[in-house]
């Protein structure tokens, strides 16, 4: 399936990319008993623009993400070891109205604040279909189709498997393509299952 295709904004493709990413991990989830070593979090969520002024996107934002340790021992013993030991993260929201769609994609660091509660940082890039030019309309005009994208999360582990989240994520170019940089940035919460 051709990149421009899954970032079409038209309703049939938004389907077709939920579709994929649903199908994906539903597939990640059935082997990842198999391979437990590989696979460490499937997370679902929703969030919702918090931009302000014509840079706001209406409608929400279903996401679905699978997070890797392949660089965790999980045996960091202090917070210099765990910076050594990023999970990798790959994910799609998807723009439910006039919202952009995102693929992204990068690095996620947790802190343990108590054994249950939590503070996650995640850094990387994301791919979409927003307006990139001055469109003079709503919504965010973005400058470059690639953008760095940051999260951040605070959550809370109900049992050893169950957590739930509240998110926030930003993407921009940090004024590093020609074009407006208004930027991407969402609020919500997650259900992560943990394997």
């Amino acid at each position: 399936m051709p990149m421009r295709f899954m970032l079409s904004r038209s309703s049939t493709s938004r389907f077709c990319l939920l579709s994929s990413v649903l199908f994906f991990f539903s597939a990640f989830h059935q082997s990842a008993t198999a391979a437990d070593q590989v696979f460490d979090e499937l997370r679902f969520g929703t969030s919702a623009s918090i931009n302000g002024g014509g840079a706001h996107e209406a409608g929400i934002f279903p996401s679905a993400t699978i997070y890797f340790h392949p660089l965790s021992s999980g045996d960091a013993a202090t917070w210099k070891e765990a910076i050594l030991e990023p999970r990798i993260y790959l994910g799609a929201s998807v723009g439910v109205g006039d919202g952009v769609d995102q693929i992204y994609g990068g690095f996620s660091w947790t802190a343990d604040i108590t054994d249950r509660l939590f503070v996650e940082l995640g850094l990387g890039g994301t791919v979409h279909n927003g307006d990139v030019a001055q469109n003079g309309g709503s919504g965010p005009n973005l400058g470059c189709r690639l953008l760095f994208r940051e999260q951040i999360a605070v959550g809370y582990r109900v049992t050893g498997n169950w957590q739930i989240l509240a998110t926030a994520d930003h993407s921009s170019h940090a004024n590093l393509c020609d074009g407006p940089n208004d930027g991407l940035t969402h609020a919500g919460l997650a259900v992560g299952y943990k394997f």
